[in-house]
């Protein structure tokens, strides 16, 4: 490593990192990534929707992507975990789990989300496999399937229509009593969608493909895919370290130009849009490259 001072340092090397990244090597700015190399999708088979790289594995446009960027002599890259991000009076700082330390004038945030694996034996090995979490990205391939979903609440509701486009083989799973109003019920019965409240015991399946739920009553059903609503959290704990703000729902808080409520630093990718998908991370991580360009641009030509 050359430098322990850069422009712009982009925490998260995946694909929102790598667009913000190519956005700002071509406009000749020093720029650090800083990546550890454990995606969210690393067990995903597939990447769908996402023109020009449809059917591919998230690691191979991963790979593709980082060969682009690497291109741009300007871009340097590293490999490590991010513990702590801070702001200094004239700039920004960010310490590694390997005690280096690296200064910025600004900070992208693509550093995604964890998702939080519920406690049923199977679904953390299903994860991104059969069980998915968004109909675009994985709803085609398993159309007109045995399908469930695993949700409950006003959640649960609206994701079931969008599913019940793909499939009319669908089961709303709440795993214990419902939380669903009597209306909502209603809509779902009138819809032919069924709703089962037993509580999950395990998920059977091979090597990542689901054969079937087992219940704690001893009730089985069988099942070709299962789209879940999972809770997360930020990777990096942004709201204690930097003071960021964020959403109701837990995502990094962010305006129209993919700016925190931190002057000068910015986020883009899963950690700020429940839209999580790898067309979406790359269009997010391209603008947010220009906007933190032009921020710097003004800044050296005069505008504070």
């Amino acid at each position: 490593m050359q430098s322990k001072n850069f422009d712009v340092i982009i925490i998260g090397g995946s694909y929102a990192g790598l667009s913000a990244g190519m956005a700002l090597g071509r406009s000749l700015r020093n720029v650090l990534i800083i990546d550890h190399g454990k995606p969210c999708n690393r067990q995903t088979p597939h990447s769908h929707n996402f023109i020009t790289h449809d059917g591919k594995t998230p690691k191979e446009i991963g790979e593709v992507a980082k060969k682009d960027v690497e291109k741009y002599e300007t871009i340097q890259f590293y490999d490590g975990k991010v513990m702590r991000v801070g702001k200094n009076t004239d700039d920004f700082y960010v310490e590694l789990s390997s005690g280096d330390r690296f200064y910025a004038r600004k900070i992208i945030l693509a550093s995604g989300i964890k998702d939080m694996m519920p406690d049923i034996p199977g679904f953390t090995e299903c994860w991104g496999i059969s069980v998915i979490h968004c109909p675009y990205c994985h709803g085609y391939e398993v159309k007109n399937e045995v399908t469930g979903i695993l949700s409950d609440g006003d959640m649960a509701y609206e994701f079931s229509k969008l599913v019940f486009n793909l499939t009319k083989e669908l089961t709303l799973f709440t795993n214990g009593k419902t939380k669903l109003t009597s209306e909502q019920i209603g809509k779902l019965k009138e819809n032919k969608i069924k709703l089962n409240e037993d509580e999950i015991k395990s998920i059977e399946h091979e090597n990542g493909y689901i054969q079937k739920l087992i219940f704690t009553n001893g009730n089985t059903v069988s099942l070709k895919a299962l789209y879940a609503k999972i809770p997360f959290e930020q990777n990096i704990n942004v709201s204690e370290t930097l003071s960021c703000e964020l959403t109701e729902q837990g995502f990094i808080k962010v305006d129209f130009m993919q700016k925190t409520s931190v002057p000068g630093v910015f986020a883009c990718g899963d950690n700020v849009t429940m839209m999580r998908s790898v067309a979406n991370a790359v269009a997010q991580g391209n603008f947010a490259g220009a906007m933190v360009n032009k921020e710097l641009s003004e800044e050296d030509f005069g505008y504070k």
